[in-house]
C-alpha cells in the first residue's frame, strides 16, 4: 500500500503566476497576473496547484478554497493560455479511424527514438529512477483525472469507460490497484512513493502532461478530448510497458520493480480494444460532433509526450539529470 495519505506540503513558487497561486493558498489576496508561455515551469504549477484542489489539496490549505471564485477566475486565464498554445501547435483533424490506425503502428529500428526504447537498449539505473520519478506525479493518482469524464458521458461509452477504470482500481482490490503497484516500484527503487513528495522536482514539461488530463476532464465541453486522451493512453501503453520491462530486467531489478510495467503489458492490451469499440465508437455514434475533440485529445497528449520526451533524452545525452535541484 501507498505509504501516506496527508495531503503534500506547498511547492515552491517558480515565478509571478505560481507565486501568486501558492500565497493565495497560504490565506492571501488573489494576484492578477498575466499568464505569459503557455509551456513554462510557473504556468504548469501554478495550473497543478489550482487542479490538487479538485484532488487531495495541500497540507494546511483550507478545504473551501477549492471552489474560491477568484482562484477559479486566475485558473480559467491560465487554461486558457495553454489551451491557446495547444491549439496553435496541434494540428486540427476529425478523422478518429485514422488517428487510432497510426497509433497502433509500432516503430521499429535501432534508430527509434524514446524514453521506452532508450531504457530498454541502453539506459542506466540512474536514468530509471528519474524516469520513475517524472511518472509519479500521474501514477501515484492514477485514472484520477480520467474518472471526471465519468458523469459527462452515457450509455455504452460510459459503462465501456467504467469497465477500464475498475480495472485501473485494482478490480475492487486496493492492492491491485495501479497506484498502489506503482508506489510498490518506486519503494523496490529507493524512491519516495509519499503522494507529491516529487513535485518540487519535476519541470513543466511533466506537470503538463498531467495537467492536459486534469483541464479535459474538468470541462465538459472537454469531454471528447479527454476520451482521445485516454485513448492515446490504452493504446500506446502496452508495447512502451514491455520495453520498460526487459530494460528493468536488463539492469537488474526484482520482480517487485517490475510488476507494474509488467501488469500493464497485458491489462491494457486489453484496454485498447474496450477502448476502441466500447468507448470511441459508441461516444462517436451517438455524437459525431465530438470527433474534433477527441483527434485533438490524442494530438495534443502525444504533443506534450514528445516535449517531455525530448527534455528527458536531451538531458541523459548531455549527461545531465532532467530534474530539478
Amino acid at each position: 500500500m501507498m505509504t501516506a495519505t496527508r495531503a503534500p506540503a506547498l511547492p515552491a513558487p517558480r515565478g509571478p503566476l505560481s507565486e501568486a497561486v501558492v500565497d493565495a493558498l497560504r490565506g492571501g489576496p488573489v494576484r492578477t497576473v498575466e499568464p505569459a508561455d503557455p509551456y513554462g515551469d510557473d504556468l504548469h504549477l501554478a495550473l497543478h496547484c489550482c487542479y490538487e484542489l479538485h484532488y487531495r489539496g495541500f497540507d494546511g490549505v483550507a478545504p473551501d478554497l477549492e471552489w474560491d471564485p477568484a482562484l477559479l477566475t486566475l485558473r480559467r486565464e491560465l487554461e486558457r493560455t495553454f489551451l491557446a498554445g495547444l491549439r496553435a501547435d496541434v494540428p486540427a483533424g476529425d478523422d478518429v479511424d485514422a488517428e487510432v490506425a497510426a497509433l497502433l503502428v509500432e516503430p521499429v529500428g535501432p534508430q527509434v527514438r524514446g524514453v521506452s526504447h532508450h531504457l530498454k537498449r541502453a539506459g542506466e539505473l540512474w536514468q530509471l529512477r528519474e524516469y520513475v520519478t517524472h511518472r509519479s506525479i500521474y501514477h501515484l493518482k492514477e485514472a484520477d483525472p480520467q474518472a471526471w469524464v465519468i458523469p459527462r458521458l452515457s450509455g455504452a461509452a460510459k459503462a465501456g469507460l467504467v469497465t477500464v477504470e475498475h480495472d485501473e482500481y485494482g478490480g475492487g482490490r486496493p492492492e491491485h490497484m495501479h497506484a498502489t503497484l506503482f508506489a510498490e516500484m518506486m519503494r523496490e527503487l529507493d524512491l519516495d512513493d509519499t503522494y507529491g513528495a516529487h513535485l518540487d522536482r519535476v519541470p513543466g514539461q511533466t506537470l503538463a502532461e498531467v495537467n492536459l488530463m486534469s483541464l479535459c476532464g474538468l470541462h465538459r465541453e472537454l469531454r471528447g478530448a479527454s476520451v482521445g486522451q485516454f485513448a492515446m493512453v490504452e493504446l500506446t501503453s502496452s508495447p512502451g510497458s514491455e520495453r520498460l520491462v526487459r530494460g528493468m530486467r536488463r539492469m537488474g531489478c526484482g520482480e517487485a520493480a517490475i510488476r507494474f510495467y509488467d501488469e500493464h503489458i497485458e491489462a491494457d492490451a486489453v484496454h485498447e480494444q474496450v477502448v476502441r469499440r466500447g468507448v470511441l465508437a459508441p461516444l462517436l455514434a451517438a455524437e459525431p460532433e465530438l470527433a474534433a475533440d477527441v483527434v485533438f485529445g490524442i494530438r495534443a497528449s502525444l504533443h506534450l509526450g514528445e516535449r517531455l520526451a525530448d527534455h528527458l533524452l536531451g538531458s541523459w545525452e548531455r549527461g545531465e539529470s532532467s530534474l530539478l535541484g
